[in-house]
């Protein structure tokens, strides 16, 4: 069981990583086409998806827990709690973009369809079935939902601040966002809108993280 964790853990670090790769370099060659001229400003665009931190974050910490685990020493409660905040960060990936992304229609040539599965779809999955099964879970506090619900707020603040003075040079938008549901230029209501789809995802956060940490209190997976 110990074995055969260590290795998925690593394969899917690698997929993440290829993925997100092969997701850049078909962006970067998109933005070409359309002759982009600030390609900077656009991959700092790229790495502002929740998407991509929440997988990038994923694959460090799959790696490091797979080092852990092949070393057959006890994961530290910090690594514990990131593994926590992943897996939260994950689900939330799966089903936002399942429940209300999946059918918006993208310009074509600019998604790479395996590597969209990856990141949307086989991570997240992966991520929970690690933090269900492999060995070596202990239970953790209650308390780490706030650890757990602190990225995703720096992250929302840092995108709500950032869109109106970020130009898209793809579609000539004086305000780049990066979902739909965060453009208050999308609505009528504006930010109100916005507000209530950011309580959704945090509600939606804070029940998966609650539920992640409910799964680890259940009892120790057994080591073999």
């Amino acid at each position: 069981m110990r074995a055969l964790f260590v290795v998925l853990r690593l394969l899917v670090a690698i997929a993440i990583a290829a993925a997100v790769i092969g997701q850049l370099i078909v962006s970067i060659n998109f933005w070409d086409d359309k002759g982009v001229t600030n390609i900077g400003s656009n991959v700092i665009n790229f790495v502002s998806f929740f998407t991509i931190d929440s997988n990038l974050l994923s694959a460090v910490i799959l790696l490091i827990a797979a080092v852990y685990l092949a070393n057959k020493q006890d994961a530290p409660q910090w690594l514990l709690v990131a593994r926590l905040s992943v897996v939260t960060y994950m689900v939330t990936t799966g089903v936002v973009y399942n429940m209300l992304l999946r059918g918006i229609e993208l310009p074509q040539g600019s998604t790479l369809g395996w590597s969209n599965e990856i990141l949307h779809v086989v991570a997240p999955l992966y991520l929970a079935l690690d933090w269900l099964f492999a060995p070596g879970r202990r239970p953790v506090s209650y308390r780490a939902i706030w650890i757990v619900v602190s990225f995703p707020l720096v992250w929302a603040t840092y995108t709500l601040i950032r869109g109106p003075f970020v130009e898209d040079q793809v579609s000539g938008n004086a305000y780049w966002y990066p979902y739909p549901f965060l453009n208050p230029n999308a609505t009528e209501q504006g930010y109100l809108t916005v507000a209530f789809y950011m309580l959704l995802i945090t509600i939606v956060i804070a029940v998966a993280g609650l539920g992640a940490v409910w799964a680890s209190r259940r009892g120790r997976t057994v080591e073999s």
